[in-house]
């Protein structure tokens, strides 16, 4: 049964892209590299995380609904989940960031947070290669789907500098609250937006709901958002919030 449960959230969500991404694909303009001007837009990195059993490259054409100019410098990272037995899919080998014990996820979940920090290490060096490639830090955002979304939260707490913000669907807390002694005061300022599905029957909402109470323990605020009827899945109307919501954080170049 969990093993089920878990498997079709994944079906749901590419369906989901699968008949929304094709409209979009059709409908955008031909833009080639040369008719573009030099803008004011500073280079901006947007690191996607995807959920338990799926992989990168499968999200891709989550990116294709950035269609605002001051995406035009974006830089994309969609990385896979290296293979790793799950407790909760009776120990079955998949792309996994970190142990998930049980499904559903509840907000009393039991907790791998050694898994959590090894893997918060490997997504700390993606943002840091990112940086010393010229990216200001207000410019990076992390992004994640349920186990990828509670990789963006521990992400982004631990980070040592403030970043452009952390975004946070179908997630919930993988660390217990004796982690908030580690958060810096840089990464307190990183802004969150978290958005979870009221009908989520694999990350219960109970377990997302948690979030914005964790936060304010340890200092911090979220910006988060209920959406009715929703299941275990991104809906287009996520997406293009949160697109706006990137966009009114982004920098220009000084």
């Amino acid at each position: 049964m969990k093993s089920i449960l878990l498997a079709k959230p994944i079906v749901l969500l590419t369906i989901t892209f699968g008949s929304t991404i094709l409209f979009v694909l059709l409908s955008q303009p031909n833009l080639s590299s040369s008719s573009r001007k030099p803008d004011s837009m500073a280079r901006s990195f947007v690191l996607w995380l995807h959920g338990l059993g799926d992989s990168g490259p499968a999200n891709e054409p989550i990116k294709t609904f950035f269609t605002s100019p001051e995406f035009r410098n974006t830089i994309w990272s969609f990385p896979s989940a290296p293979l790793n037995p799950v407790t909760c899919n009776h120990g079955a080998v998949m792309p996994s960031w970190f142990d998930i014990h049980e499904i559903p996820v509840t907000a009393d979940s039991p907790k791998d947070e050694g898994g959590v920090l090894k893997a918060v290490q490997n997504v700390h060096a993606m943002i840091d290669k990112e940086l010393a490639a010229g990216t200001d830090p207000s410019n990076v955002f992390v992004c994640g789907f349920s186990q990828g979304g509670a990789l963006t939260l521990a992400s982004v707490l631990l980070y040592p500098r403030t970043l452009g913000g952390g975004a946070v669907f179908s997630g919930w807390v993988p660390f217990n609250s004796s982690i908030i002694e580690r958060i810096l005061p840089d990464a307190k300022k990183t802004p969150i937006l978290w958005s979870h599905g009221l009908a989520d029957r694999t990350v219960l909402f109970e377990a997302g709901q948690a979030g914005p109470p964790f936060l304010e323990q340890a200092g911090m605020s979220c910006e988060f958002k209920a959406y009715p009827g929703l299941g275990h899945s991104i809906s287009n109307e996520e997406l293009r919030y949160l697109e706006s919501w990137i966009k009114t954080r982004l920098q220009s170049s000084s």
